[in-house]
């Protein structure tokens, strides 16, 4: 394989040239792919590991792309005018929402952290039919909103079995169900990263969730 030095112009490459007679060699060395498992050259303790990663950035060197037709321009140390050098950068909000359902998720859908959920609160009506449960999610779902809780409310007229699917397909942090215990004033609280559920006082529902809402993000992932 045969290297060719640049020429220090565009598309100009230099031929004929020897290392130590055209150039100074500052370093030399044999150089290859790394394979996992390799040992530290520095410490000889710790093993090299592969694991897949994915881009959630990205950073651009612009030159004067822009500033030359934007003509945005500077005054150099000599005074005299040239072209601003410009970059960019920016988060992919996809790759980011692919990056959360990557380490976030179990064999039945996603778990949203609370820190980036788009809802909170998954409030599921069971029957559409019942007026006391209708009165009761109607007025949880308005209680909530009020306190500035996002509430996803499921009132479609389809089978538990369908909505509890679904529900933990989209894996909204918290789900309240509204069903035949509304008669006795309670509702399930029910969390879904691990599943935990109990019965809790229509009065003291909310105030529940808004303790688990307001925690410390790093403690509710």
């Amino acid at each position: 394989m045969k290297a060719l030095p640049g020429g220090n112009e565009a598309d100009v490459h230099e031929i004929h040239v020897r290392p130590g007679r055209d150039f100074k060699l500052e370093q030399v060395g044999d150089f290859r792919n790394v394979v996992e498992g390799e040992r530290c050259p520095h410490c000889e303790q710790g093993r090299l590991k592969f694991s897949r990663g994915i881009e959630m950035g990205h950073i651009f060197k612009l030159g004067t792309k822009y500033s030359d037709k934007l003509n945005a321009q500077f005054l150099n140390s000599s005074g005299k005018k040239e072209p601003m050098i410009m970059g960019c950068y920016g988060i992919g909000i996809s790759r980011l929402l692919s990056a959360v359902a990557e380490q976030y998720h179990d064999d039945r859908g996603m778990i949203w952290p609370m820190s980036v959920a788009p809802f909170q609160v998954h409030l599921i009506l069971i029957s559409s039919k019942n007026e006391q449960q209708i009165q009761a999610a109607e007025r949880l779902y308005a209680d909530l909103s009020q306190q500035g809780i996002e509430v996803l409310y499921d009132d479609r007229n389809e089978s538990a079995g369908v909505k509890f699917k679904d529900s933990e397909l989209i894996g909204i942090p918290l789900r309240i169900t509204v069903g035949k215990n509304a008669e006795q004033g309670e509702v399930e609280l029910t969390v879904r990263k691990d599943g935990h559920s109990k019965l809790v006082s229509i009065d003291e529902i909310v105030n529940q969730v808004k303790e688990k809402v307001m925690l410390p993000l790093h403690s509710f992932k």
